[in-house]
């Protein structure tokens, strides 16, 4: 018997594949529906009244002969809302329309796998008529793609919040948020009685890893969203429950499911499945485990029922999903399929950094209605293409901009990107690396940073170890849960037997439950994946005991640790080599990274005691000769000079001690070096930077 459907939101937790050891997340459907009654006693009567109406429309409509659409879809105009920390979950626009193609292949049964379908439900399998369009036109009529992106720390929570972020007309859009959380689950939708209430808060939310099946979703995961549309068309789960307010929804599984009925005639009674049983008969028949409204992983199908009360819904004034598929909607919203709208070029490549001789593929993304396309890759071996898709080669160190211009056969626009691929020697320098981050640059230096669009990701600080400046994360002002990542150029290691990375670091927790973590990691292939030599956990990482609530800065040599890393590995001792140093943000504070030395472990470069603020260089910069002062009592040995890319430069043996030494830069070139300095006891070295000048 249906009974009221009082539910404010379903949810669905994650489909784990044919993995069953992969997490399940819970599904809190009867927590939070008790919950919100007791929070929100003021929205009861609304969505009892509003229930009540769809329920007699619902039940008016499915009686009626010939109310199928025969062959002319629904079109629901929707628009994706990327809610965001610039981590992971800021998912690029290939995953939201591949996610757009899952649904409407799983929606029209034109997926592959309905073949799969148990032979009893075959018959019952529909092509429910319906699909989503991406919106081209948003509410003020600008041109669109349909996707929005909004940064937000709600993100991590994925509730109802999200949604006073942004949100379009829900009577015009279906308006789906992705986040990095949605509520602990996979995905939550309002059903239409409790959206006709509460209309802030009509909507699909998503966690990211459930959108599509490429990006940071995969296959499995792709019936996600589809579960999630059935919720916002009034569908129950596939075993119905219990909806009385004050009082628990019933859980999957649970026996007593058989006395409850999900409003649909041809879905057979059950309790409900959280594994694909295809002979299941919980309540006496056979169960429906590929129904998508199920908790099975093996979604494949929706009825003919459930298809009758999905256009039910679109044709109930509640909530007002009649209008979605009006011809003037989708005529506002740029959905009807008689116009594309030219707006914006705009395009996408598979990766923006490239050692010599590799490929990288671009993708064209304009939007709307493209059918005339001009590549133009500066430094590529392609110069121009016509092509959606096209793969170019380049074979010569450079930052190179890429430009397309896209036509519709009447109008056009175009886009450059500046310094868009940056192509990377192969093989790399034959010496080691040395950066002490000193001229707060990194365009003319061994290393660079990604995820660049993060605000807080590395930049420079004003101070350093003994120095005037180092690289830090801005961990304490930016988003927990976010990797920051900055890499070297390629050098070459393949005639080293062991080699060693030497830096030093400062780092302190914000509160003792922080579990921040930097990994030291290496690419023997370009950068195509990383394998992680070193991992510093936060027990390990805090240079400083005490929890800083405050932004912490170092401010002595006290505040600071060294760490040494070493690789022996053959198949990493390559001529391209790549190091990596990941910071993975747990919401502690701020981390500080200064004086990088990178060679064999033989070299001079590593291990060293520092004295370096009893040793002064005078002038520093300097165009002509300096004159470096050694702390009493200190047995000078050897001076050698390296520049910035390891290589040896100058190299001066002494045999007595002498407060000072005045050493001509005669044949040295403009440019950041490395001032080496020896005791007599080869134990004793410090390292001071010089500049020298034009």
């Amino acid at each position: 018997m249906l009974r009221s459907l009082l539910v404010i939101v379903l949810f669905f937790y994650s489909l784990n594949g044919i993995n069953a050891q992969e997490h399940l997340f819970p599904c809190s459907t009867d927590e939070m529906h008790h919950r919100l009654f007791t929070n929100h006693p003021e929205f009861n009567a609304g969505i009892i009244a509003a229930n009540e109406e769809l329920e007699a429309f619902t039940a008016a409509y499915i009686s009626q002969a010939n109310n199928h659409k025969n062959g002319n879809p629904y079109i629901i105009p929707v628009v994706f809302h990327i809610i965001h920390d610039y981590g992971m979950g800021n998912i690029d626009d290939a995953q939201i329309l591949d996610a757009v193609n899952q649904v409407n292949l799983q929606l029209r049964k034109l997926n592959g796998d309905t073949s799969d379908i148990v032979n009893d439900f075959i018959p019952l399998a529909a092509d429910t008529e319906i699909e989503i369009r991406l919106a081209q036109l948003d509410p003020n009529g600008n041109c669109t793609n349909g996707i929005t992106r909004t940064v937000s720390e709600l993100t991590n929570i994925g509730d109802h919040q999200v949604k006073s972020l942004i949100q379009w007309p829900p009577d015009k859009y279906l308006n789906i948020y992705v986040c990095n959380q949605a509520a602990g689950l996979a995905g939550h939708a309002l059903l239409p009685a409790a959206a006709d209430t509460i209309p802030q808060w009509d909507g699909i939310v998503m966690q990211h890893s459930y959108v599509g099946t490429i990006g940071t979703s995969d296959y499995f995961r792709r019936t996600v969203l589809t579960h999630e549309i059935g919720h916002y068309l009034n569908l129950q789960h596939i075993w119905g429950g219990n909806n009385v307010p004050g009082y628990y929804y019933l859980p999957v599984a649970h026996p007593d499911n058989c006395n409850e009925d999900d409003g649909v005639n041809d879905t057979p009674e059950t309790i409900g499945w959280q594994s694909c049983n295809l002979s299941g008969t919980s309540c006496g028949t056979l169960d429906n485990v590929q129904n998508y409204m199920d908790y099975a992983y093996c979604a494949r199908m929706f009825t003919e029922g459930q298809k009758l009360r999905m256009h039910a819904a679109l044709n109930s004034n509640v909530a007002n999903r009649n209008n979605l598929w009006s011809t003037n909607n989708l005529i506002a919203t740029g959905t009807s399929g008689d116009t594309n709208y030219l707006c914006q070029a705009k395009l996408s490549a598979d990766k923006k950094t490239i050692c010599v001789g590799e490929t990288i593929t671009f993708s064209d993304i304009s939007y709307h209605g493209v059918n005339q396309r001009n590549w133009t890759f500066q430094g590529g071996n392609i110069a121009v293409s016509s092509d959606s898709v096209v793969q170019v080669s380049f074979n010569t160190p450079g930052i190179y901009d890429v430009s397309l211009e896209v036509g519709n056969g009447t109008n056009s626009v175009s886009v450059t990107y500046l310094d868009f691929i940056r192509v990377m020697e192969s093989p790399g320098t034959s010496n080691g690396l040395i950066e002490s981050f000193e001229f707060h640059s990194l365009t003319e230096s061994r290393w660079m940073t990604e995820n660049e669009e993060n605000p807080f990701t590395w930049d420079f600080a004003g101070s350093g170890f003994n120095s005037d400046s180092s690289f830090f994360v801005n961990n304490f002002d930016g988003p927990a849960d976010v990797e920051h990542a900055f890499h070297s150029t390629p050098f070459n290691a393949s005639g080293m037997t062991e080699l060693t990375i030497h830096f030093d670091y400062a780092f302190a927790r914000r509160t003792s439950d922080n579990n921040d973590i930097l990994r030291i990691q290496v690419s023997n292939n370009c950068g195509d994946t990383w394998s992680t030599r070193k991992t510093i956990s936060t027990s390990n990482l805090i240079s400083v005991q005490d929890t800083v609530i405050t932004p912490f800065f170092p401010g002595s040599q006290a505040d600071w640790k060294q760490e040494v890393v070493s690789l022996s590995t053959a198949s990493f001792l390559v001529d391209d080599l790549l190091i990596r140093f990941l910071f993975e943000s747990d919401g502690g504070n701020n981390l500080f990274v200064d004086n990088i030395l990178i060679a064999d472990s033989q070299s001079l470069y590593l291990n060293e005691e520092y004295v370096v603020d009893e040793v002064k260089i005078y002038p520093n910069p300097s165009s002509g000769t300096v004159e470096i002062y050694f702390p009493e009592n200190f047995k000078m040995q050897n001076i050698q000079i390296y520049d910035s890319y390891g290589k040896r430069v100058m190299n001066e043996a002494f045999s007595i001690s002498l407060p000072s030494v005045k050493l001509p830069l005669k044949g040295l070139g403009a440019g950041q070096y490395f001032v080496h300095i020896s005791d007599e006891s080869g134990l004793h070295r410090t390292i001071k930077k010089l500049i020298i000048l034009p």
